[in-house]
């Protein structure tokens, strides 16, 4: 049973009971026979703690990322060229802090440049195009996603099963694409494959379009929750209750009141967010457990379990998420985070964290891994590049040199040292 407490002097600085919300409500314990007063979720507070492990596995995304947004900008052009003055213009809604030439240097593979005309008669400027890498990367992304299309219509069916009414908007769905791993086009390629699970209603992109589910598949109907406990059963051969994995960080600390509310709250029945809870009030407790099921199920879900928060907001209606949605993170913070990396909340996944590594990887990781590779060929080269350039301006110098000394421009006994250029090899 919830426990609460009514006396001031015994609240502490860590959350906040108040019997005047509209959450404070009363309930008939079957064991005692009376009504008695219960502070419900929604009215607890808990500090929030920064935990540099998981800030950092958003930080080592940084550079990534920002190379996508570029090659993104880029496939998005027809014929997928573009003038290199026409990116530079758009480095600020690309938050590209560097200019797009020192860009493209520092980033060798990704795009060739050729020189055309914007119009005709006119002077030719710099244009780039898909490079040599980034065309091979493309087409290992195409052959990731096709070996894993039944992952992508399982994830797909998910979303829309967990759904208030089994209906998801289109135009969300495409916003949330990339955390999913859907390809681009998946409203128009696969979506249409398969139509005893899906069907497309409306226009993509007239914010009138839905995505309905046809027809409930009981396979996918079971969280990562309770799949795990199937699995342990099979091990163990034991009845294990499906139930959420709780790892508080290091340091993090509970008050006393808090701890018996964690302790009260996990023996509450889990509540698949597969369940149907139309006829639930949203106060009740069973809410509570169901929607951090729900979120719990989202970031499984994700590719790098974990999703903005503004992003979650936007189904706050379909998934019956409350205004105050936010405060579930913190409250739970045994079993989420809420990064403030990037100047965005994000909330993460604990149990798919050792430290800064993803443990149980999504098999469509497998394409950011690939890009990370290509990047990596990239640098590489470059460096290489920069070596044997260094090696052979050396060299040269050395042969200066040693002509001078020929010639008796230089004194015999004058060492390397005193006629190589410092700057110019810095400046390599």
């Amino acid at each position: 049973m919830y426990r609460t407490c009514l006396k001031k002097s015994r609240l502490s600085p860590t959350f906040f009971l108040s019997d005047s919300s509209p959450d404070f409500t009363a309930f008939q314990s079957s064991r005692l026979g009376v009504y008695t007063q219960v502070a419900f979720v929604s009215n607890l507070k808990v500090v929030w703690r920064k935990d540099l492990y998981l800030d950092n596995a958003i930080e080592k995304d940084k550079q990534w990322r920002l190379c996508a947004r570029v090659v993104k900008e880029v496939l998005n052009e027809p014929g997928q060229v573009i003038p290199v003055r026409y990116l530079e213009k758009r480095r600020e809604r690309l938050r590209l802090p560097i200019k797009v030439k020192t860009f493209l240097k520092r980033n060798p593979g990704l795009f060739d440049i050729y020189l055309d005309r914007i119009k005709p008669k006119t002077e030719a400027v710099p244009f780039i195009c898909v490079g040599h890498r980034l065309h091979r990367f493309l087409e290992e992304e195409k052959r990731i996603r096709e070996e894993n299309e039944p992952l992508l219509v399982a994830k797909l069916c998910k979303l829309l099963m967990m759904s208030k009414d089994k209906v998801v908007s289109a135009d969300k769905l495409v916003h949330v694409k990339r955390d999913f791993g859907f390809p681009d086009d998946f409203l128009c390629n696969l979506v249409p494959k398969y139509p005893n699970y899906f069907r497309l209603v409306g226009c993509p992109g007239e914010g009138k379009s839905f995505l309905e589910l046809v027809s409930w598949e009981a396979d996918f109907a079971k969280s990562v929750i309770e799949l795990r406990a199937e699995e342990e059963c099979l091990l163990t051969g034991i009845r294990v209750r499906p139930s959420f994995n709780v790892n508080l960080p290091p340091g993090f600390f509970l008050k006393k009141e808090m701890r018996e509310w964690v302790r009260d709250w996990m023996e509450l029945p889990y509540v698949s967010p597969y369940t149907d809870v139309s006829h639930l009030d949203q106060a009740l407790p069973e809410m509570e457990k169901r929607s951090v099921g729900v979120f719990h199920e989202l970031l499984s879900l994700s590719i790098l379990r974990r999703v903005a928060v503004p992003i979650l907001g936007k189904f706050n209606e379909e998934y019956r998420f409350s205004n105050a949605f936010v405060n579930t993170f913190t409250r739970h913070s045994g079993i989420f985070y809420v990064s403030l990396k990037g100047g965005i909340k994000t909330a993460m996944l604990r149990e798919a964290y050792d430290k800064d590594e993803l443990i149980d990887k999504d098999p469509l990781l497998a394409i950011k891994e690939k890009f990370v590779e290509m990047l990596a060929e990239g640098h590489q080269e470059q460096l290489e590049q920069q070596r044997l350039m260094k090696e052979q301006l050396q060299k040269e110098m050395k042969q200066a040199a040693m002509t001078n000394v020929e010639t008796g421009q230089v004194p015999a006994g004058a060492s390397f040292a005193t006629v190589e250029s410092p700057a110019s090899i810095q400046h390599m």
